[in-house]
């Protein structure tokens, strides 16, 4: 199907509105939007307050708004941490006349320290009166939910009926498989009732969010929402289903690229694997792998561990039929065919390896699965950064 890329983020989309401010580690995003409404959650069993209360207002099938901030999860707070997420559910309500309990919360930051409702509130009002339908609103909202993020994460598509679907997404560390430390806000202009909704979102977090690794860590806050304003009527489900899919992938490549101190992106596509379960697994092994990791990182050419990690990865795997070859956007070096090691030249394999992006392509040669996954490099600024996190 053929759409495009187009400016603007959440904001191209009808009936939306958004702003953000940042003050040092602090920021709060306010996005006002009137739909249905679906939503997918962390895996962790320790599940933050925010994502509690979330679900809880989900349950009527429609949002009216998103706040969000960052600087502090609102995890691990117990029951004082719920009667904050409701009093940020209030604050956000309060200013645009809105009905609180259709209002999502989300929080990102360090667990384990109760909100500073102080400092979300003297930013609420500011937030309020900022909202726009400009692009502006989307890049604002943006940026005030990262936290370690490097660069703003968002995006937006139109369908060949005029149909929008957009994104804004935060992530950089503590990302994992089940989706990791990341909020995703996702918008459409086209009707849906919620239960399709959050079907066809379902399938695209499949494919893309739960596709990406950065340190294989499973966060507390995990949030992806979409609300559909309907403000475009209905839409073809399936044309529908791959521009989400295409909104989602491109917000996950971002995620992946901006990992806590990458220097590289990493794609591990995998084909010929015995199903899409085992491709699936496969993909996940080689990015997961910390050895593969620091080998990109290295700039070495290291493709035993890529091998030895598509086998402990639970695929069925024979090593007489795996195929490997190591490439970026431009040059591509054949690294293993169907078990026999092929001599590949230096120079194209070293410039492979210096690339921004490294894609690694494994052959099982035992059927027809495939899967892509996405992961970055282990540098040393991971270390760094995560050891001094709240010191």
């Amino acid at each position: 199907m053929q759409f495009k890329f187009i400016d603007g983020g959440i904001c191209a989309v009808k009936g939306v509105s958004a702003w953000g401010v940042k003050q040092d580690k602090y920021g709060l995003a306010l996005i006002k939007a009137n739909g249905s409404a679906a939503g997918v959650f962390t895996r962790n069993r320790v599940i933050a307050a925010p994502l509690v209360l979330t679900r809880e207002h989900l349950e009527g099938g429609r949002l009216s708004a998103v706040i969000a901030n960052s600087g502090n999860a609102n995890a691990f707070t117990g029951p004082e941490g719920m009667e904050d997420a409701r009093a940020m559910a209030k604050l956000a309500a309060r200013g645009p006349g809105l009905d609180e309990r259709t209002v999502a919360v989300a929080s990102t930051g360090v667990i384990g320290h109760r909100l500073d409702l102080n400092i979300i509130s003297s930013q609420v009002g500011a937030v309020t009166a900022g909202l726009t339908g400009s692009a502006n609103g989307s890049t604002a909202a943006a940026r005030a939910i990262m936290t370690t993020d490097t660069f703003s994460k968002e995006v937006a598509v139109e369908l060949p009926n005029g149909t929008r679907i957009g994104g804004i997404a935060k992530g950089s560390g503590m990302i994992a498989p089940n989706m990791g430390t990341m909020l995703a806000f996702l918008y459409t202009d086209t009707a849906m009732d919620p239960g399709e909704l959050g079907k066809y979102l379902k399938r695209a977090v499949d494919k893309s969010f739960n596709m990406v690794v950065v340190d294989g860590d499973t966060s507390t806050n995990d949030m992806v929402l979409i609300t559909a304003t309907g403000q475009m009527g209905h839409t073809d489900p399936e044309e529908f289903g791959q521009g989400l899919e295409a909104v989602c992938t491109a917000l996950a490549r971002m995620i992946a690229k901006d990992g806590e101190g990458a220097t590289c992106l990493i794609e591990a596509r995998v084909t010929g694997a015995a199903n899409e379960s085992d491709a699936v697994l496969a993909a996940k092994a080689v990015i997961t792998s910390p050895l593969v990791k620091s080998a990109i990182f290295g700039h070495d050419p290291n493709w035993g561990r890529v091998v030895a990690a598509v086998g402990y990865s639970g695929a069925e795997m024979e090593p007489d039929c795996i195929s490997l070859m190591f490439a970026n956007n431009y040059a591509s070096a054949s690294l293993v065919e169907k078990g026999k090691i092929v001599s590949t030249p230096e120079d194209t394999l070293k410039e492979i390896m210096g690339s921004k992006e490294v894609i690694i392509m494994v052959d099982l040669g035992v059927g027809s699965g495939c899967a892509t996954a996405w992961g970055c490099d282990l540098s040393y600024d991971y270390v760094r950064i995560n050891a001094e996190y709240t010191t």
